[in-house]
């Protein structure tokens, strides 16, 4: 008995010896720590005044009434008043109305072009704008958008205001997006002053309804470069941003979360059915009963966790900066991927980077306080994360409703992203531009868990990187879609140079 214990001891020694060593070996990325504070870039108030006057422009998302378009119709002459030497040095068009794409003609046409992506329509700044963009998403079709609500007092200026005070830009979009929209637009034009020819075509395309689904805008623009052959080397739109240090609980720098994915979604209406009838004489079960029972199994039998290669890699180049016992995890992940996973599954922001995550909605039944209803609904949204499908989730539903008479309906589904490589020109170029605007960064792939337009771009590029080049703190980070949403003018400028940098440098 002796001899096995000592055997025991022996092992157990051996593999605490095992795992210290492999963490203190393991190759998590290093942070390039640069001297000074990076490219000095010189605020330009011409570009400062253009982005607020597009600020100024409520181009909400639109519905159905033609009163919607005008905006866009007065964004669309801002642009091309205020960036005449775009339209005058580069192939432009419209797809769809209003969509807008920009083509400026390289030197090598057997070169991939690459692509730049933003939209220019904004949510309300109303009781709808803190809703968040997946929720927009998810609106039937056939529901317009609320109407803009006067909310100025729940502004400190007004949400298109464009207001420039305290080294800001305010207002509704200056972070999502035309902050994005219009940095693109000052750097294609400084590169065309410049009298700068690419090697390779450089396009920008701009949808209008990115908001609400993007079916009207990116998805047909997509379709129309797919149609005329196009194939894209790189693809660039809104994603991460460059989290301030502190943000991202145990990682002491700043960290840039570059997309190189999104999940997908599933909404599903499930219709369960009992007797109905007066309350004075209920059944043992009552269908909203039986709903309660389905809906708790959804919650508490949830998809497994898992930590996929993107988000492996994701710790990898984080868990440098983070504490011993992170370290020991994401090191040992053959060993203690359980532990691991069962410590991010207990945070809502890390669940939904390892997990297929469920959530309940909305609900309906009886409209009395005294009648049964002999049908109840409810809503789960489902966001899927890659390797998951479709089918997946729909086995998932199915087991959980097992039992019960019910009607699975479908509202709204996507499969999850492909997943972007990050050993391509395209992410290393997007590294070397950012390390000149904020040294020190640790820069990473990431899961976009949201939306975006990005999305409807996957048959003409393999190479789609989501990431919005400003570095923001937690308030501003809630901003977005809320009130009080603004642009640091240096952020602003910063953007203008990544972008420059990333169109001028592709192939030197």
């Amino acid at each position: 008995m002796k001899k096995i214990l000592l055997v025991i001891l022996v092992l157990l020694v051996l593999l605490v010896a095992f795992l210290l060593i492999r963490t203190f070996t393991y190759p998590f990325k290093k942070i390039e720590i640069q001297s000074g504070e990076g490219v000095k870039i010189q605020q330009n108030d011409s570009a400062v005044a253009r982005l607020s006057g597009g600020i100024k422009i409520p181009t909400v998302s639109p519905g159905d009434n033609a009163e919607d378009y005008k905006p866009f119709d007065e964004l669309k002459a801002y642009l091309k008043k205020n960036y005449p030497e775009i339209y005058q040095n580069t192939e432009n068009y419209e797809v769809n109305g209003y969509g807008l794409v920009f083509r400026l003609k390289g030197s090598n046409s057997k070169l991939e072009p690459i692509l730049f992506l933003s939209h220019m329509d904004v949510v309300p700044p109303g009781d709808a704008s803190v809703k968040s963009m997946e929720e927009n998403i998810f609106r039937p079709q056939d529901k317009p958008l609320p109407a803009v609500t006067a909310v100025a007092d729940k502004w400190d200026y007004g949400p298109f205001s464009g207001a420039v005070l305290n080294g800001r830009i305010y207002g509704r979009g200056t972070l999502d997006m035309k902050g994005m929209l219009f940095s693109l637009f000052e750097s294609m034009s400084n590169l065309i002053k410049s009298g700068f020819v690419p090697q390779r075509d450089i396009y920008m395309a701009f949808g209008f309804d990115e908001e609400i689904g993007g079916k009207l805008g990116a998805v047909k623009i997509a379709e129309h470069f797919k149609k005329n052959g196009l194939k894209f080397d790189a693809v660039y739109d809104e994603g991460g941003f460059i989290l301030e240090k502190g943000s991202v609980a145990g990682v002491d720098a700043d960290v840039a979360l570059i997309g190189a994915a999104e999940k997908g979604f599933l909404s599903a209406r499930i219709k369960v059915k009992g007797l109905g009838g007066h309350s004075s004489v209920p059944p043992l079960e009552s269908a909203m009963g039986k709903a309660a029972i389905i809906m708790q199994r959804l919650e508490q039998h949830q998809m497994k966790p898992t930590v996929t290669p993107l988000i492996s890699n994701f710790f990898d180049n984080i868990g440098g900066t983070m504490p011993f016992t992170n370290r020991l995890a994401i090191a040992n992940k053959w060993l203690l991927e359980p532990v691991l996973l069962s410590q991010l599954t207990k945070n809502n922001s890390t669940n939904a980077l390892v997990r297929t995550t469920t959530a309940l909605t909305m609900m309906k039944g009886s409209d009395a306080s005294n009648v049964l209803s002999p049908e109840v609904e409810f809503v789960v949204n489902f966001r899927l994360l890659p390797g998951n499908t479709l089918k997946d989730v729909k086995d998932h539903i199915a087991k959980a409703t097992e039992g019960f008479d019910v009607v699975v309906e479908d509202i709204n589904a996507r499969e999850a992203s492909s997943v972007s490589p990050s050993d391509t020109k395209a992410y290393k170029i997007m590294e070397e531009s950012l390390r000149g605007i904020q040294p020190g960064v640790i820069i990473t792939p990431y899961l976009t868990v949201g939306g975006t337009d990005a999305y409807k771009y996957q048959d003409v590029s393999n190479h789609i990187y989501r990431f919005i080049p400003a570095k923001i703190n937690q308030y501003e980070q809630q901003s977005i879609h809320s009130t009080n949403e603004y642009i640091s003018i240096d952020n602003y400028m910063k953007m203008i140079h990544y972008f420059e940098y990333i169109m001028k440098n592709y192939d030197k």
